[in-house]
């Protein structure tokens, strides 16, 4: 009996460091190779079948430098103002969440962008300890194993920017008919002013709202010093900007 408990442990053992050998190898390999499709590309898709609207992917990879530095900073100051700084968390601003979300309707998340590569990359929409727990694996795997530059480039080409709309090269064409690195700052901010919420929010038809997030995306971008804050992606020991105004 001891002996079959022990050879079945072992199994178990042996296919855990499997499948966390594969993640790993799989992290490590997306450094180089450009993602075809996505987690929640995946599973958008499969949430349309048989809806009652039609439903297709506009994807388009570009690289970093094929990209509007006005989006790259304007997604840093919405979602992650500390992105050059920190290992992958912003335990500053998830006990500001927690604080804000116990007494508030309106709810603030606190997941920077290596957060949600992670999340929109690999996993699935939704809570939960068990995604919560394999996001925080992957989000420290992500920061050991890319550097910030292709983090934030990969979170430019997979962030969700409308229905069926995905990377910053498609939401230029689909919403301003033009290609991301011709993204001015005012297009930028109206982008990345979606981002908590596109299945809500809109480019198109902006409510008042996301008028007035877009206006402190830019009043942000301003406070960190525009594009010339991307340089901080190359020096980590770089000063970090003092405190501009949050939400």
């Amino acid at each position: 009996m001891f002996a079959f408990i022990g050879r079945w442990l072992r199994r178990v053992a042996a296919l855990c460091l499997a499948l966390v050998l594969l993640l790993v190898l799989c992290v490590l390999a997306m450094r180089w190779v450009h993602p075809v499709t996505s987690a929640f590309m995946l599973e958008a898709r499969v949430a349309a079948i048989g809806g009652s609207l039609p439903y297709h992917t506009e994807y388009e990879w570009k690289d970093l430098e094929e990209i509007s530095p006005h989006a790259a900073i304007a997604v840093i100051a919405s979602e992650d103002q500390l992105f050059p700084f920190h290992t992958g968390f912003d335990f500053k601003s998830i006990r500001e969440a927690v604080q804000h979300n116990a007494s508030h309707r309106r709810q603030h998340g606190a997941s920077t962008i290596s957060q949600q590569v992670a999340k929109n990359l690999f996993l699935w929409s939704g809570g939960g300890y068990f995604r919560k727990g394999l996001e925080a694996c992957i989000t420290l795997l992500i920061e050991w194993l890319w550097p910030k530059e292709r983090i934030l480039e990969v979170y430019l080409n997979v962030a969700e920017f409308g229905r069926g709309v995905y990377g910053v090269e498609a939401a230029a064409q689909h919403y301003y008919n033009r290609p991301a690195r011709r993204l001015n700052r005012e297009q930028a901010a109206m982008l990345a002013a979606v981002l908590p919420n596109p299945g809500r929010y809109r480019v198109e038809s902006p409510s008042r709202y996301v008028q007035s997030r877009r206006d402190w995306i830019l009043r942000q971008m301003a406070g960190l010093g525009g594009t010339a804050y991307l340089d901080a992606l190359d020096n980590a020991q770089a000063e970090r900007p003092r405190a501009v105004i949050r939400r």
